[in-house]
């Protein structure tokens, strides 16, 4: 008799990914490099050896690690399907809300979260953070017996909103979502399901956050691509390795024993991503749901999208300076804490040296920015491919269609890294001078 049971796919543990994944991106950047040698010897006689190696390593060998190592490791990731609970009903939830002056959006997303028919019980906290709009007026218009409002005179900033209603979150698990955004249908089922489904350690889960406003203009049209393609591809990634490095506020889900065990939300720039590294630096694992899709409203100006990365590029740096201990962790996360250490390197060579390299190229002044930077493109084509496949299997499951957005893209590919790294440069800068953070920054 024939068998006509389908072969399951080969099983590679994680650990032994991990392994091939950075075998395969050391093998491309010493492969680099050795290409390199005549481009490094060019620019040293113009810069010294000692500063060519700094700006190519920046320039083309680190990235090409870095791309090397995400190819590798998406092509063997294959997740398994989630389980559903055996009761088919979901532990019960709190839901908190910080909202400042959205007069325009808090109502759909409470209505959002309304339409979710989640299978347990559940609470939405909200907490009106003194705004001066309508936002208020808004909340008390309508009613639920799910449904709490708290009303803050004196805006204290959104870790202090979050902070007020995790003190009378009722529930075990908790869950954030930002006061502008949309919860696509099954979004909260996924979500505690993946949580369900991953490891015991794990303590939270991030969201798959896409662009709700991509069709407003340029600047919407880019943040699509970067939100579908390179953010989600990041945190799968990170959760394939037992890391996702930031929990993002705008929707994820947590242990509500454990954001009491590390002290809630910082008053800080990027209190999600500092959250998220204290949970990490406890031994908590942080997972990634990509198929719990939340849509909210990208910036719609190049000086909002400006603000906003410099935030997060000022939070990459409070993570650091409370949490550096993550560093000296044995673990395969700490991998992209040491990546992300590298970060204000690369956006420094990118802005001040790589740039000023292509423009000196166009002029027919090839020492910094050379026929051998097109190496890259392979890598970067191929990264896009994968990416895309994966989020369009994604998103067909989901019942989503992926937006014909060519324009997008194209900007995205080419324009996109002259705007965010530069931002990114001012973004460390006003770190150091500490400035206050502000609503207005999100």
């Amino acid at each position: 008799m024939s068998d006509n049971k389908k072969t399951p796919p080969l099983y590679i543990p994680v650990r032994l990914k991990f392994g091939i994944s950075l075998i395969a991106a050391l093998a491309w950047a010493v492969f680099s490099y050795f290409v390199a040698q005549r481009w490094i010897a060019d620019l040293s006689a113009y810069i010294g050896e000692p500063a060519a190696h700094l700006i190519i390593f920046g320039i083309a060998i680190i990235p090409g690690f870095m791309n090397a190592f995400l190819v590798s490791s998406l092509l063997m990731d294959r997740r398994p399907p989630l389980r559903q609970a055996a009761t088919g009903a979901l532990p019960a939830v709190s839901i908190l809300v910080a909202a400042y002056n959205e007069e325009d959006r808090i109502l759909e997303t409470i209505e959002s979260i309304g339409k979710q028919n989640y299978p347990g019980p559940f609470e939405v906290i909200v907490v009106d953070d003194g705004s001066t709009d309508r936002t208020r007026e808004q909340l008390a218009s309508i009613s639920h017996p799910w449904l709490h409002v708290i009303n803050v005179e004196r805006n204290g900033g959104k870790a202090a909103a979050l902070n007020r209603a995790l003190a009378v979150a009722t529930h075990p698990l908790v869950i954030t979502v930002d006061g502008d955004s949309y919860l696509y249908k099954d979004a909260l089922h996924n979500l505690v399901l993946r949580y369900l489904n991953d490891p015991p350690s794990t303590a939270a889960v991030a969201g798959a956050v896409l662009v709700r406003n991509s069709r407003h203009n340029l600047v919407t049209k880019m943040q699509e691509w970067d939100y579908f393609h390179g953010i989600s591809a990041v945190k799968r990634l990170q959760s394939l390795y037992q890391g996702t490095l930031v929990a993002q506020g705008a929707f994820s889900i947590y242990r509500a024993d454990v954001l009491r065990e590390v002290g809630g939300w910082k008053d800080t720039v990027g209190e999600d991503i500092v959250l998220t590294w204290a949970i990490l630096e406890r031994g908590y694992r942080v997972g990634f749901a990509e198929n719990a899709c939340l849509f909210t409203n990208a910036p719609e100006t190049w000086r909002q999208f400006i603000r906003q990365r410099q935030r997060w590029s000022r939070g990459l740096i409070e993570a650091f300076k409370a949490h550096w201990r993550l560093l000296f962790h044995r673990r395969m996360s700490t991998l992209f804490i040491w990546w992300n250490l590298g970060f204000p390197y690369l956006d420094l060579v990118y802005t001040f040296v790589f740039i000023p390299g292509v423009i000196l190229a166009l002029a027919g002044y090839y020492f910094i920015a050379g026929p051998l930077t097109l190496l890259v493109l392979p890598l970067a084509m191929l990264i896009n491919y994968l990416m895309y496949r994966i989020q369009n299997r994604m998103f067909h499951e989901q019942h989503l269609k992926v937006r014909k957005n060519v324009l997008g893209f194209l900007f995205y590919s080419i324009l996109y890294s002259i705007v965010l790294q530069p931002a990114c440069v001012v973004g460390y800068l006003k770190e150091f001078f500490a400035r206050k953070k502000n609503w207005g920054t999100k």
